[in-house]
């Protein structure tokens, strides 16, 4: 067990863990930050999308002692009150069916407008490939995705 000082949506949190234990776990487990979702546990399915300084990564093989002093996202520091831009597309375009993917498919998209304000649809495609939706709600993800870069 070793102590990491970890900086999540804003705040210092302390924790005592195995170094290898997959932030995903001490997001979930340690910290009670339960929006972070557990897909496929090998970075295929998005489910457990979070920003790190900005850029969308994935908390199930990301080991926490490799996160060092990285700003950490989970979905519930994008905003507390729901009013992010993509957030607010997704409920535009009611994106959301069983909602399972949902966080991690919202921490991409709004890591994507981070880096690039008017991306394109092929753009949409590339940071979007690897989250998985099981209902298949793709064009309303690339359509709420357009709209929150115009908000």
């Amino acid at each position: 067990m070793a102590e990491f000082t970890l900086h999540i949506n804003g705040q210092e949190k302390k924790v005592n863990v195995d170094p290898d234990t997959p932030l995903l776990w001490v997001l979930r487990d340690d910290l009670k930050l339960k929006g972070t979702k557990f897909g496929c546990g090998i970075a295929q399915c998005g489910a457990c999308t979070i920003h790190l300084d900005g850029a969308a990564a994935r908390a199930c093989i990301m080991p926490v002692d490799k996160v060092g002093d990285k700003k950490i996202t989970t979905i519930e520091g994008l905003s507390e009150k729901g009013t992010h831009p993509v957030q607010q597309a997704w409920l535009k375009h009611d994106v959301a069916q069983c909602g399972y993917c949902q966080a991690g498919q919202i921490m991409s998209a709004s890591a994507l407008l981070n880096k690039n304000a008017n991306p394109s649809d092929s753009d949409i495609v590339s940071a979007m490939n690897g989250n998985i939706c099981r209902c298949g709600t793709y064009t309303r993800i690339k359509e709420a995705i357009k709209t929150a870069s115009k908000l």
